[in-house]
């Protein structure tokens, strides 16, 4: 590997930088002790949702607001974030960066919850994007689900698919890095998804539904 390369990953990595509001919501997130997506990984899900035309996403993990407002950023003006988070306050702290940001509170749907008790009711084959970042133990089981929530050419998105670099080492065989190295390659190997595993952030595994 070229000796340059942590410099040009670094580039990469600030090379849209995040404004004002996404800034205010990531410091939120910080003190919360709500880890927000890096910022490469945030202009990825706006990459992404903005390709898809996404109009129907759901986020499991609101956090502060960070990944939601990347988002919103690329999703059509009529596109709706669902996003499910068990911490009332990070919702609450996330409600007033949709609101700084000047997003129409019809184009949120906070539910506070656990996932696993919400994901069941919702729809199959209704949206368009599927972001995973919360419990990394209930990962393959959300995955689960998002697989079926998708529509086809949807995007399925999971966090912190490197988790700290300790994905990559094999060396590193607790429980949370065992879960999500074994997840990523059953992902790689599932014939109903394109994926790919992308060194921005944290790790950001994304796929396409067939």
């Amino acid at each position: 590997m070229s000796a340059q390369k942590p410099a040009s990953w670094a580039y990469a990595e600030e090379f849209v930088t995040e404004n004002e509001v996404i800034e205010n919501a990531r410091r939120r997130g910080e003190e919360l002790g709500a880890t927000p997506v890096g910022n490469g990984a945030g202009v990825l899900l706006r990459l992404l949702a903005a390709a898809v035309k996404a109009r129907s996403v759901v986020e499991i993990g609101t956090g502060a607001g960070t990944s939601g407002l990347w988002m919103l950023q690329g999703m059509p003006d009529d596109g709706i974030l669902t996003t499910i988070d068990v911490e009332a306050e990070h919702q609450g702290v996330a409600k007033k960066a949709y609101a700084e940001a000047g997003v129409a509170h019809q184009r949120t749907r906070v539910i506070t919850g656990r996932a696993l008790d919400v994901l069941p009711r919702m729809t199959d084959g209704a949206y368009d994007m599927v972001v995973v970042d919360g419990d990394k133990g209930e990962y393959p089981e959300y995955v689960d689900h998002a697989i079926r929530l998708l529509r086809s050419g949807g995007v399925l998105v999971l966090d912190n698919m490197l988790w700290h670099d300790k994905v990559a080492d094999p060396a590193a065989r607790d429980d949370q890095t065992t879960v999500l190295r074994d997840l990523g390659k059953k992902l790689r190997d599932d014939d109903r998804l394109v994926p790919a595993l992308l060194p921005v952030g944290d790790g950001v595994l994304a796929a396409v539904k067939r």
